[in-house]
């Protein structure tokens, strides 16, 4: 059996792992492989004492294949008294990853540059503009005494973005650059 589920830490992946394992407390393997951090890919993969290379790594490699990152797969095996083989056991554990990815509905992100807009409201129509002349994805808004908007800003057009909100300091419109980051597209 395999699972596939989005995880964004070691954590979230060892609480989904546990879980499973809570599950299925007899099966006699928990194989798995995971990718994080777009940025900068981590990946790890583990065979649970199958023989070395035959269930981590082809579980890890079909993630690797799909470019899946932020998610991890676990498969589930009971032994039933076959003897496999180690290319039975890496077709097995690989074909499982395979179907979980094929049945999945992935969906695609994009790099982003994020900015903390502050303005009066005033000035709202002036940030409308932004939104649709750079295609701003809203992260989080706050509408106090004044409009704060953390926004994710197309990596590409970021520096374009940041002198079009120079330009607009005069009317009251502060801005601090966040980072890097990663968004749904």
């Amino acid at each position: 059996m395999g699972y596939l589920f989005p995880c964004r830490s070691e954590d979230e992946f060892s609480a989904e792992l546990a879980q499973l394992k809570s599950k299925y407390p007899d099966a006699t393997h928990h194989c798995y492989g995971w990718r994080l951090n777009p940025a900068q890919i981590r990946e790890f993969s583990t065979d649970d004492g199958e023989p070395s290379g035959t269930a981590g790594l082809p579980i890890l490699n079909q993630l690797k294949s799909f470019e899946v990152v932020n998610a991890g797969i676990i498969v589930v095996r009971y032994y039933g008294g076959t003897k496999l083989g180690k290319p039975g056991l890496i077709e097995a554990y690989g074909g499982s990853a395979r179907l979980c990815l094929e049945k999945a509905r992935l969906f695609s992100i994009v790099s982003v540059h994020e900015f903390e807009i502050c303005y009066p409201y005033s000035r709202e129509n002036q940030i409308s503009k932004l939104k649709n002349d750079f295609g701003l994805q809203v992260v989080a808004s706050e509408y106090m005494e004044d409009v704060t908007l953390k926004v994710a800003c197309p990596a590409d057009k970021a520096e374009r973005f940041e002198q079009q909100l120079q330009k607009l300091e005069h009317l009251k419109i502060t801005f601090e650059k966040l980072g890097k980051s990663f968004v749904r597209s």
